[in-house]
């Protein structure tokens, strides 16, 4: 049996069964079944790359190196397609930045994981879902991509149970997390906001505790403060839940507005900075700065939003340009 990048490479005459347990053996699943890393499958996922086995960084807990074929590895065992590599190792790059605090959200005996947004063109090409279930299962560019990530920080990093994950309970997110921005809504594009450009190819790296479901105050809503005080309130009940209530900094908060929420903001005439002031002022120290609250458009036909809290520990979003 050959390898690549140290991990089994198995002959594409292997069977599926004995291709699961030689995985499992090597540590690399995460108890789904696996897509057999085979010659011919990885060599199609780099196909056209340079400097492959250049060094993109150093990967918590373990700090292994992060290299293409070392992502490409991933995104072959995840099921991701070639066009998808470069989304997921510019997302793994991105966790390294200090200010993510990857160390921290891989280690942690809390429910953190890592969530990944996709904005802008890309999105719509990699067929990323941003509609309906855009959370959940059904989609998989957004599974196999959000799984390859995972993977990433499982294999590459090392944070495996018991050894660098330390979760008491863990969460579902960290199987996969992967949804895209929405690009039809009233307000400016989290890229647009952070001067990448109104439509332009990025994502955004979170680390999140989990998601929360969030209901307007009044029926479906029939005011803006009607629809936000709920999440206001989800966000000061994190606070206390997580313990940062007794600390003296506060970071972001991001929560998903699905489009016909955030169409009834702008109907009564309230931009995405009016909608930032109001969450930041009616919360009462719940972000460093109305700034830092990022609403994000997304999801499919309802008034349901979601809350996705940023781990309690420490951690700062991550946005990077395709």
């Amino acid at each position: 049996m050959t390898e690549w990048c140290g991990w089994p490479v198995v002959d594409e005459a292997t069977t599926w069964e004995t291709a699961q347990q030689i995985l499992t053996d090597a540590e690399l699943s995460d108890g789904l079944p696996l897509v057999p890393p085979t010659r011919r499958r990885l060599e199609a996922m780099v196909a056209g790359l340079d400097n492959r086995g250049d060094s993109r960084g150093m990967m918590p807990p373990m700090f292994g190196d992060i290299t293409p074929d070392a992502v490409a590895y991933q995104c072959v065992i995840a099921g991701a397609r070639p066009s998808e590599l470069a989304v997921v190792l510019t997302a793994a790059e991105a966790t390294l930045e200090p200010d993510f605090n990857l160390l921290g959200i891989a280690t942690t005996t809390g429910t953190a994981c890592v969530a990944l947004c996709v904005h802008g063109p890309i999105a719509r090409q990699l067929g990323i879902n941003s509609g309906t279930n855009c959370l959940g299962p059904g989609n998989r560019a957004n599974a196999t991509i959000g799984r390859a990530l995972q993977l990433c920080i499982r294999n590459i990093g090392g944070a495996r149970p018991d050894t660098g994950d330390m979760a008491t309970m863990g969460q579902p997110g960290k199987y996969s997390l992967c949804f895209a921005e929405r690009n039809d809504g009233p307000f400016p594009t989290l890229t647009q906001r952070r001067g990448l450009g109104k439509d332009a190819s990025a994502i955004t790296v979170m680390g999140i505790s989990g998601t929360a479901e969030v209901l307007p105050g009044d029926g479906e809503g029939a005011t803006p403060e009607a629809i936000l005080s709920p999440v206001v309130a989800g966000m000061k009940a994190a606070l206390v839940m997580s313990s940062m209530s007794r600390r003296n900094e506060r970071g972001e908060q991001v929560f998903l507005l699905p489009l016909e929420m955030a169409e009834k903001i702008a109907r009564h005439d309230w931009d995405i900075a009016r909608v930032q002031r109001y969450v930041f002022e009616t919360g009462d120290g719940i972000a460093r700065a109305p700034e830092a609250i990022h609403p994000i458009v997304t999801g499919g036909a309802g008034y349901k939003m979601s809350y996705l809290p940023i781990w309690g520990g420490g951690s700062q979003t991550v946005m990077r340009k395709l």
